[in-house]
């Protein structure tokens, strides 16, 4: 048996005998105890089958999705002050953010509002809390497309920069940009994006700098899901005399995913911004 598949047994375990009594201590006890906080990473695959156990769950049964919602909801509420970065306990808000997006991915009634929850939490000061963002939105996306990216659009045009943040890193994941109209839905919200940051006066919050580190990569999983129009976009932004947009250009030119296989497109745009 694997690791994964120990955690899954285990936490489809806990969840049951949370469902069956309704009391959700053994299980928040086991998540912090495995949570490999502190420490430098934390416990991304306990993380990963505690969310597809709940999604499982969710989706067999109409009441354990109505409790699992209350409990994801509570675990993502713990507050910082209380589990703040490097905690143990920060992972239960890392799972519950988790499971919140894994219960409105198969659930089309909570989805708005899983959406809803995952907006507030992209603004959480913990930088683990906001990746398990991203994670939830992709997990939106590839089961509730239809909800999930009218909810980016709107993070994109009129949400912060931790927001922004949240949604160019939810859809730069491969799986997800292997769908050619996700692909051309994420280099759209990129381009808005990044007439943003163009347009911003106000550069110097951790909001927008967390903002502008993601695109320092994310763009270069767009482009290499549609290198076409992706290199010629790029092509557009190296022309821009701007130091951040310069920076994030740069910074994408440097993966391998587009020097290795696009070394002479990669070369021009480099000569171009000489």
């Amino acid at each position: 048996m694997t690791r994964k598949e120990t955690y899954i047994k285990e936490v489809a375990r806990l969840l049951s005998g949370f469902l069956a009594s309704g009391n959700a201590g053994d299980l928040l006890a086991y998540l912090v105890a495995e949570s490999h906080l502190p420490g430098s990473r934390a416990n991304l695959e306990l993380a990963g089958a505690f969310s597809e156990t709940v999604r499982e769950f969710a989706a067999a049964d109409p009441d354990d999705q109505n409790a699992l919602w209350r409990l994801c909801v509570e675990l993502a509420c713990v507050a910082p002050e209380d589990a703040p970065t490097g905690d143990p306990h920060e992972f239960l808000s890392f799972c519950g953010v988790r499971g919140i997006g894994a219960i409105g991915s198969v659930s089309p009634a909570c989805a708005e509002e899983a959406a809803a929850h995952l907006a507030e939490a992209s603004a959480d000061p913990r930088w683990r809390v906001r990746d398990a963002v991203a994670m939830g939105v992709q997990d939106l996306l590839s089961r509730q497309p239809d909800t999930a990216v009218p909810e980016l659009e709107d993070w994109v045009e009129g949400g912060s920069w931790l927001a922004m943040r949240a949604a160019v890193a939810g859809v730069a994941e491969p799986d997800l940009l292997a769908e050619p109209e996700l692909a051309r839905m994420a280099l759209r919200l990129h381009r808005k994006t990044l007439i943003r940051v163009y347009m911003a006066k106000e550069r110097e919050s951790d909001a927008f700098l967390a903002l502008k580190n993601a695109l320092g990569h994310t763009l270069s999983l767009v482009i290499a899901a549609l290198p076409g129009i992706g290199f010629e976009y790029l092509r557009q932004l190296a022309t821009l005399d701007d130091r951040d947009i310069r920076w994030i250009v740069k910074e994408n030119l440097k993966e391998s995913r587009l020097g290795k296989r696009y070394p002479e497109t990669v070369g021009h745009i480099r000569a171009q911004m000489a």
